[in-house]
């Protein structure tokens, strides 16, 4: 069974590297953990029944399937508040205590600002999801034997973008009340990731606080107890009559 797949973002810069990450002195207040925020879903029910692989379905299918989507909802969500996302407001690509670093093609490192830093991720991506000898969308194409070790690439880097989008836009994704979208977004993609072991714990880690808060099915809202009936007043035939002799 094949899935028609289709990239969305088209961007000039293109570098294969992998970041690396640096930790600074301080930590803020992380705004995205309040509870009047984390309760906002878009849907509430368990996304484990989202990601689990079907049983007519190919695993490198569903892999790819399913990561070219959280590529585009990913790149989706970040193009909402890229105007905030400058190189003068976020001059390195930061996510909680992390400073990620990116590595050209030769090796160098490189401190770049975040939107560059996002940039480079989704050429890279948008490479990728739409070449046809790793993501193979015609019938009886075989994925490469690399194909895995490549999408666990590509959901690295996306989760360094969305760990960025809570760190460095969480007020302007309430401001423009798209907090609901991305509290989803964000944990199907780590249920998803979790599923699969696509990245590891080490990686995630900076954000485990926020995943234990999203990943948990929200529970159901408690029933509301239906009105008591008003007491009624004993009727005639209930009472205890004293006949006087």
């Amino acid at each position: 069974m094949r899935f028609k797949r289709n990239g969305s973002y088209t961007l000039n810069r293109k570098s294969k590297t992998k970041p690396n990450g640096k930790k600074p002195p301080a930590e803020e207040k992380k705004q995205y953990l309040e509870l009047e925020y984390t309760k906002i879903r878009v849907v509430d029910f368990d996304l484990k029944e989202l990601v689990v692989l079907p049983r007519e379905i190919d695993l490198n299918e569903w892999l790819a399937s399913n990561t070219t989507t959280f590529f585009n909802l990913i790149n989706l969500q970040y193009s909402t508040i890229s105007e905030f996302c400058t190189g003068d407001t976020c001059q390195a690509m930061t996510a909680c205590n992390t400073i990620y670093y990116w590595y050209d093609e030769r090796g160098k490192k490189t401190k770049c600002t975040a939107p560059q830093y996002v940039d480079f991720v989704m050429s890279l991506c948008q490479k990728l999801v739409t070449d046809e000898e790793i993501f193979p969308t015609k019938y009886g194409k075989e994925f490469p034997n690399s194909f895995e070790s490549l999408v666990k690439k590509i959901c690295r880097y996306l989760f360094h973008v969305l760990a960025h989008l809570y760190w460095a836009h969480f007020k302007e994704t309430v401001a423009l009340d798209l907090q609901g979208h991305l509290n989803t977004l964000y944990a199907h993609f780590i249920v998803f990731v979790r599923e699969f072991n696509l990245v590891e714990p080490k990686e995630t880690c900076i954000m485990d606080d926020l995943s234990e808060v999203l990943c948990t099915p929200v529970p159901p809202p408690a029933p509301t107890p239906a009105p008591s009936a008003p007491a009624s007043a004993p009727s005639p035939s209930s009472q205890n009559h004293v006949t006087e002799r």
